[in-house]
């Protein structure tokens, strides 16, 4: 993923200030159109700073769920282990009847 830097902060935007000419833009127009820009700044920095305390949380979460777990004892029977036994009681009792 890119990392891009932020240009424009909420604070330049409002004291942007452009040069008016004869044939320019209706300054009015210019101040309503930037408003808007300068709300939508304000939510995408809301969302980010709860995004990132979203993302400290599930990572403190994953930190201590990775703490607390134990570690497997050996001998603690898994799926595999049980059909790998039972693949050699099977096979010591019924031998090779399975083959005739």
């Amino acid at each position: 993923m890119e990392s891009t830097k932020i240009k424009l902060s909420i604070k330049d935007i409002l004291n942007k200030e452009f040069k008016v000419s004869m044939r320019g833009y209706n300054q009015e127009e210019v101040d309503q159109y930037l408003d808007t820009i300068i709300k939508d700044y304000e939510s995408f920095q809301n969302q980010i700073v709860a995004l990132q305390q979203e993302n400290a949380k599930y990572k403190k979460l994953l930190e201590d769920q990775k703490n607390t777990t134990p570690t497997p004892s050996p001998f603690n029977n898994t799926n595999t282990d049980v059909l790998k036994r039972l693949s050699n009681l099977e096979k010591h009792v019924f031998g090779s009847k399975l083959f005739e």
